[in-house]
């Protein structure tokens, strides 16, 4: 079968030279034909995401072909007359990929609005609803290495597509040729003929608008602040710079080699801004230019990473320490300014730290837990929209770095989070205080929650295995004990259940299915594991709760070390 299908992409994919070349060199290495083809990439509501190449198990011009067309019929099964709305990013053979989307989009009779150079991905969000669509796509594979690439499809409220529609893209995929079976046309064709549009300069206009008009303290001078900022060769670059100039940031300085699109991610290989890596450049530039804060955002701009200036030193904050500040400076300062809404209401993923339900709790601010994806965080916004209570919504985040503030996207958006930090770290500032120093204080108040998120890769297909003996082991024996704290509740989201060991029952949980297993301790402290749903990695987030900053972090060494061991890592 494996080979069947070589010598059938050997003879038919011919459209890109670097296929053909690429399956030239596999010739006889069976191990490398193997792994292309040993399956189909999968399609889900993430869509796709996979390594460049040749063969059904890679990103490129046919599986983005296929996957389509599966959009365009789904599109076309539930509308007439449909739309698209398409982006990109900096990502190699993006581009390639977005323009044969928009030609097979075309071919099928629904109309494409293009964005006319690499942008942010929440932008393609805001497109999908400002243009009225009734879907999108993103060429994006995050903050994945230079060998990923993917493609994220959108439904009409702006949000990830959903997991019905999903179903019936993969339907259609299974059913066509993937050579055969995509309708497509001249892509500078259907450009002049008008089925493929430019989006205008005009939307991009209102996305910073939208953007702008979440600031919390829109009066304040911001101008004292010092910002270091890497888009790290992605799509932040155009946008960050501008909504910081517009709020009033003048002294910024941009790491000159991370400055310009570059899919090869030269100087970071793992354009990841959870890592120390992706902000070596940025720290060396902080050697002559002392600035308050590092920024930096992933190719896509949908997420962003900081260090703080602390006494000299920058220091690196996670995911979860960000949505902290935020949410806490967000409520305490519309508190302040009487800006607050009425009942207000924040989103969080479950594996995101619950010291956010003590800040919400303190400000009586609704705070709804999620499934991880922010495309559920979207959804909740959505909820509000249709009784006419957007306005309620004042923060969603994962502590993945994902944020979003307003209602005018439904994915997280690195533009609008790095202006919130900026605002905030300013404002702080101007009281002669750090963001550690409002961290620390947070801590003093509502308890000492440390975190720590470690991902562990299996690549191919003996990876994916492994990792789903992981999981059925921790079904199967779900361990009494972790780190020294007794286990006194278990959550299956994969069956619903949840396990409450102390009161001796099991009672239904309410979010849709996932694999995803959480262990709740005695003390405060969590365990939560999950495969990645787009990469080849199993995923623990450990939670540990102490009085104070030493009780925190021994008990947080003593959860990540009984965690590696339980899953026998």
């Amino acid at each position: 079968m494996i080979k069947e299908k070589y010598r059938l992409w050997c003879k038919n994919a011919t459209s890109d030279p670097d296929l053909i070349e690429e399956l030239k060199q596999m010739e006889g290495n069976q191990a490398v034909i193997s792994d292309a083809f040993y399956k189909d990439l999968e399609f889900g509501t993430a869509g796709l995401r996979g390594v460049i190449g040749a063969g059904t198990n890679r990103m490129n011009i046919y599986t983005v072909g296929q996957a389509s067309q599966g959009l365009a019929a789904y599109v076309n099964s539930v509308t007439e007359n449909g739309k698209i709305a398409i982006a990109y990013d900096s990502r190699i053979k993006s581009d390639t990929f977005a323009k044969a989307a928009a030609s097979i989009f075309a071919a099928n009779g629904i109309k494409v609005y293009l964005y006319k150079e690499l942008v942010p991905t929440p932008m393609l969000s805001f497109a999908v609803r400002h243009l009225k669509c009734d879907a999108g796509v993103v060429i994006t594979a995050s903050h994945n290495p230079a060998k990923y690439n993917g493609y994220k499809a959108y439904g009409p409220d702006g949000s990830q597509l959903g997991l019905e529609a999903a179903e019936y893209v993969l339907s259609i995929m299974q059913s066509v040729d993937i050579f055969t079976g995509v309708k497509t046309t001249d892509f500078d064709k259907a450009l002049e003929n008008g089925s493929i549009e430019y989006i205008d300069q005009a939307v991009i206009e209102a996305y910073l608008k939208n953007v702008e008009a979440a600031r919390v303290e829109p009066d304040f001078d911001v101008s004292a602040l010092k910002v270091i900022y890497t888009p790290l060769n992605g799509a932040g670059n155009k946008p960050v710079r501008e909504i910081l100039k517009r709020i009033g940031i003048k002294d910024l300085a941009v790491v000159p080699e991370q400055e310009l699109p570059d899919g090869n991610f030269p100087t970071c290989p793992y354009p990841n801004p959870e890592t120390k890596q992706a902000f070596e450049c940025a720290l060396e530039l902080s050697k002559t230019n002392k600035a308050d804060i590092l920024l930096a955002t992933d190719p896509d701009s949908d997420r962003v990473g900081i260090a703080v200036n602390v006494g000299g030193e920058y220091k690196l904050f996670t995911g979860n320490d960000v949505g902290v500040l935020l949410l806490n400076f967000i409520l305490e300062r519309r508190t302040a300014n009487k800006t607050l809404p009425k009942n207000p209401l924040a989103v969080k993923t479950i594996v995101s730290t619950e010291l956010c339900q003590k800040i919400a709790d303190d400000y009586g601010c609704t705070l709804v837990n999620v499934l991880t994806g922010f495309k559920f965080i979207g959804e909740q916004i959505t909820i509000l929209e249709e009784s006419n209570e957007q306005n309620r919504f004042i923060l969603g985040f994962e502590e993945s770095y994902g944020y979003l503030s307003g209602s005018y996207a439904r994915d997280k958006d690195a533009v609008v989070a790095s202006m919130l930090i900026c605002e905030m770290t300013a404002f702080y500032k101007a009281q002669g205080k750090n963001l550690m120093d409002v961290l620390n204080g947070i801590y003093e108040k509502y308890g000492f929650y440390y975190t720590v998120q470690k991902s562990f890769t299996f690549e191919g297909q003996s990876g994916m295995q492994k990792i789903g003996s992981i999981m059925d082991k921790l079904r199967g024996n779900s361990p009494k004990e972790i780190g020294g704290s007794k286990v006194i509740k278990f959550n299956d989201y994969e069956t619903s259940v949840s396990n409450d060991i102390l009161k001796g029952e099991d009672t239904a949980i309410t979010l849709p299915k996932s694999n995803v297993l959480s262990f709740f301790l005695d003390d405060g402290g969590s365990l939560i594991v999950r495969p990645s749903g787009t990469e080849p990695k199993i995923k623990i987030y450990v939670c540990a709760v102490g009085s104070t900053h030493f009780e925190a972090n021994k008990k947080k060494e003593l959860l990540v070390e009984s965690s590696t061991k339980l899953l026998e890592i």
